[in-house]
C-alpha cells in the first residue's frame, strides 16, 4: 500500500540531520555577512603601504612649502621690524624739533604780552589746529619779526613732517602686525603636517615599515641610475666642447671672447668650489625648518650659507633664489649650480656633478649626497648659476 506522506524538501545534512533548504540558505548568508564584517577593515578602513608612503611624502612637501613661507614672512617681518624702529625713532627726534619750536613761538608770544604787541594773536596760533591756514586768514605774519617768521616757518616744516611720519608709523605697524600672523599662520602649517605625518609613520607595523624601506630603496636605485645616464651625457657633452675649442685654437680662430668666457668659467669654479667645501663640511647635521646653521639646516638655508662662504650673498628663500643667477640647462648643470624642485619651487639643492647633489632633504632627516632624481625626474624645476 502506498504511502500518502509527502516526500520531505531536499536539504543538506549537518551532523546527520538532513536541514532545510530555507535554514541552510539563512546559514550561508550568515556565514557570509561575519566573512564581509572580519575583512572589511584590512580591504576598506586600512591603507595600503604604498597609499601611506605617498601620503607620508605629501605630508613632507606640504611642510616644505609652507617652510619657504614662513622662511619669507620671517625675512619680511625682520625688515618691517627695523623700518618701524627707524619710523619711530624719526617720529621721536621730530617731535622734539617741534617742541623746541613751539617753545620757541612761545616765549616770543610772553615777550609781545609783556610789550602788548599781537599777544592775542599769536596765543591764537600757538593753540590752532592749523597754524598756516590761521596765518593765510590773518594778518600775524605782517606783524613778526624775520626772526619770529623763521621760527614760524621751522614749526610748521616740523609738524608736517612729524604728522607724515607718525602716518608712515601708524601704517608701517599695521603691515608688520599682518606679517606677524602671515608668520604664526605658516608656522602653525608646519607643525599641523609634520605631526600628521608622525602620526602616520607610528601607526605602521614592523612588517610595513620594512616594505617602506624597501619602496625607498627602489627609488633610491632609480634615481641612482638617472644620474649615471645624466653623468655619461654631460662628460659626452663637455668632450665635444673640449674638442670644439681645441680644433679652433689649432685653425688660429680663438677670440677674445672664447678668453673672457675660459676666465669667467675659472673664477666661477673656484667660487663654486668654496662652496661645495662648505656643503660638504655640513653633510650629516639635521634638516630643520627655518634654520640657517651653524648646527641645522632647511633647504635654502644650507645652500644661502654654502655660498655665502664663497663671497657669494644669495636671498633667503627659494622663491627668491631662484631668480638669483642664469638659468642653465640640466645637462649644462655644473658643480655649485642650484637645483629646484617640483612646481611651487619649495626644494633646492647644490648639485655636485654626475648627476648628484647636497641638499638639506626633508624632517627627520640629514644634510647628505643624493641624486638629483631622488623625486624623480618630473620634481626638477630647473638649474640656475648664482655667480
Amino acid at each position: 500500500m502506498a504511502s500518502h506522506r509527502k516526500p520531505p524538501p531536499p536539504g543538506t545534512r549537518v551532523a546527520g540531520i538532513r536541514t532545510p533548504a530555507l535554514a541552510t540558505a539563512a546559514l550561508t548568508s550568515v556565514a557570509l555577512l561575519s566573512q564581509t564584517a572580519t575583512a572589511a577593515p584590512s580591504t576598506d578602513d586600512k591603507p595600503s603601504i604604498e597609499e601611506v608612503e605617498k601620503k607620508v611624502d605629501d605630508l613632507y612637501r606640504q611642510a616644505e612649502s609652507a617652510t619657504e613661507k614662513y622662511n619669507s614672512a620671517k625675512e619680511k617681518t625682520s625688515k618691517q621690524r627695523k623700518e618701524v624702529d627707524t619710523l619711530l625713532d624719526d617720529v621721536a627726534q621730530r617731535t622734539q624739533k617741534l617742541n623746541e619750536a613751539r617753545e620757541e613761538l612761545g616765549t616770543f608770544a610772553a615777550a609781545q604780552y609783556r610789550t602788548g604787541a599781537s599777544a592775542p594773536d599769536t596765543a591764537t596760533f600757538l593753540l590752532a589746529d592749523s597754524p598756516q591756514d590761521y596765518f593765510d586768514q590773518t594778518q600775524l605774519m605782517g606783524r613778526m619779526t624775520s626772526r619770529q617768521k623763521d621760527a614760524v616757518d621751522d614749526y610748521v616744516t616740523e609738524q608736517s613732517a612729524t604728522l607724515k611720519k607718525r602716518q608712515e608709523a601708524t601704517d608701517s605697524l599695521e603691515t608688520l602686525s599682518e606679517s606677524q600672523g602671515d608668520l604664526k599662520t605658516a608656522k602653525a602649517t608646519v607643525q599641523r603636517k609634520l605631526s600628521a605625518a608622525r602620526e602616520l609613520l607610528s601607526q605602521l607595523t614592523a612588517e610595513e615599515k620594512a616594505r617602506l624601506a624597501a619602496i625607498e630603496k627602489q627609488k633610491q636605485e632609480e634615481a641612482a641610475r638617472k644620474a649615471a645616464e645624466l653623468a655619461k651625457q654631460q662628460a659626452a657633452e663637455q668632450k665635444a666642447a673640449q674638442e670644439a675649442a681645441a680644433a679652433e685654437e689649432s685653425a688660429g680662430s680663438s677670440s677674445s671672447t672664447s678668453e673672457a668666457s675660459e676666465v669667467s668659467d675659472s673664477s666661477y669654479a673656484t667660487k663654486a668650489e668654496k662652496a661645495l667645501a662648505f656643503a660638504r663640511s655640513q653633510v650629516g647635521k639635521p634638516y630643520v625648518w627655518g634654520a640657517t646653521g651653524p648646527d641645522s639646516y632647511d633647504c635654502s638655508g644650507l645652500t644661502q650659507a654654502a655660498w655665502n662662504a664663497a663671497g657669494i650673498s644669495l636671498p633667503r628663500t627659494t622663491y627668491d633664489q631662484v631668480n638669483a643667477g642664469t638659468t642653465v640647462t640640466l645637462a649644462g648643470a655644473r658643480p655649485g649650480d642650484l637645483v629646484f624642485f617640483y612646481d611651487d619651487v619649495t626644494h633646492v639643492g647644490l648639485y655636485i656633478g654626475n648627476g648628484k647633489m647636497i641638499h638639506a632633504p626633508k624632517p627627520g632627516a640629514y644634510v647628505r649626497e643624493e641624486s638629483i632624481y631622488y623625486d624623480g625626474e618630473s620634481a626638477i624645476h630647473s638649474v640656475v648659476r648664482p655667480a
